[in-house]
């Protein structure tokens, strides 16, 4: 069998540079595997017989034949799959906090990557990642997959993507979380954009499954787009999970870019987050079923990038309860508990920050105000004013250091000092 496979390869079809790399690497997976298997099974004399003369050998043909045409396909034919990437990156992270009854001195491994994307057909795009950091007991466990989407881009004023991906809410969302430059997402856009939602989503890292259409609209003399808007409907449960009360999402933006590097927009979120289980109504009669929590959200962005500098602004608001319970673990008690939280149905944030060159594309120094309200008033709003330093090694290596002082108002003590160190590599 292993002879068979490289008879295959030596074939002069097979060799010619023209050939299909899947085809390729299909025929060589094929003979590592009969390796590792005459290795771990040895070929008896009635095993080959079984092999050649069962009906293995007509898939073996088979299998052949299909390579081997392939290989005939001329090589003025356009390639439909083609520019196929290998990437991934890891973070690794370092944080100290002094606050009352919860310190914490830990070295952490924050988040861990790979993906693969390419093109289909000259006109689709596609994209696969997969996290295998954390734990493995929970829905926000790993390894899961995060990415997994197809988008249509034959034309800019019309793009489509199918998949799970995400959620088209806010400027700071859609950014790596490297390039995104602080120890984290801002409070408000990691409670209202999917990451460790207010309404008790388990953590999607912003993400949910869905369409979207998007495009890019009036080009200017220069040959520079002027509007864009992107608007998508989702299940509205997080990565993962289907429906549960088949209502969906309907979530958007659109933004004007008047000036080069400077965007303006506005979003808006509709829809609903549901559970199946049980609760206690306002009369206290006990209640079975799905319930779902309607949420409505928008929010008013600003960014300006230039010259090695990084401005970006963000305020958005949140209408609809929350669950009293997030839910983590699909198998513990929380994830069928539908009762309602404490924090009422209105919660709101904002966050200003500065990435400046001290070295340019080298040396950076940041600054960040972050403000989050989990109810209407502040009487529980927790606040971090933030400075730091990036250094970039390379390319691929990037290590960011950074202080915060934090003053959250839900704490008997509310202040206390956050300090956070991460290393981070991609390839």
């Amino acid at each position: 069998m292993q002879d068979f496979c490289y008879c295959v390869m030596q074939h002069r079809l097979y060799k010619r540079v023209y050939t299909p790399y899947f085809v390729r690497l299909l025929v060589k997976v094929l003979r590592i595997v009969l390796i590792f298997y005459k290795m771990s099974v040895p070929l008896q004399g009635e095993t080959i017989n079984l092999i050649f003369k069962g009906k293995y050998m007509k898939k073996i043909f088979m299998l052949a034949a299909i390579a081997l045409a392939f290989s005939n396909v001329s090589a003025q034919t356009a390639k439909w799959i083609d520019n196929v990437k290998l990437s991934g990156y890891g973070i690794a992270q370092y944080q100290f906090t002094n606050q009352d009854k919860a310190k914490s001195n830990s070295f952490n491994l924050r988040l861990g990557r790979v993906s693969l994307d390419g093109r289909l057909f000259n006109d689709w795009a596609w994209k696969v990642q997969i996290q295998f950091n954390g734990n493995t007991s929970t829905l926000g466990s790993s390894p899961r997959v995060v990415d997994l989407f197809t988008e249509w881009q034959k034309y800019t004023f019309f793009r489509v993507k199918i998949g799970q991906f995400k959620n088209p809410f806010t400027f700071e969302n859609p950014i790596h979380p490297i390039t995104q430059g602080f120890m984290g997402y801002s409070q408000v856009v990691s409670k209202f954009a999917g990451f460790a939602d207010r309404a008790g989503t388990h953590s999607s890292n912003g993400r949910d499954i869905g369409v979207q259409i998007q495009g890019d609209f009036l080009k200017n003399s220069a040959g520079r787009n002027l509007l864009h808007y992107q608007v998508g409907v989702f299940n509205g449960q997080g990565i993962n999970v289907k429906d549960v009360d088949e209502q969906k999402n309907i979530i958007g933006g659109v933004w004007v870019m008047p000036v080069k590097g400077m965007r303006i927009g506005w979003f808006g979120w509709t829809g609903s987050y549901a559970r199946k289980g049980t609760w206690i109504d306002a009369t206290g009669a006990p209640q079975t079923g799905v319930r779902k929590l309607q949420q409505r959200r928008y929010a008013v962005s600003a960014e300006y990038i230039v010259n090695d500098w990084t401005f970006r602004s963000e305020y958005a608001h949140s209408t609809g309860e929350a669950f009293a319970k997030s839910l983590v673990n699909t198998n513990d008690a929380a994830a069928k508990d539908c009762n309602i939280g404490s924090n009422g149905s209105k919660a709101q944030g904002v966050y200003a920050s500065v990435i400046a060159p001290i070295v340019k594309e080298k040396l950076y120094g940041k600054a960040r105000y972050d403000m989050y309200q989990p109810s209407k008033g502040a009487e529980k709003q927790r606040t971090l004013y933030e400075v730091g330093l990036n250094y970039q090694f390379n390319k691929n290596v990037l290590l960011s250091t950074e202080y915060a002082y934090v003053h959250d108002r839900s704490l008997a003590k509310p202040n206390y000092s956050l300090v956070d160190v991460q290393l981070s590599f991609k390839f």
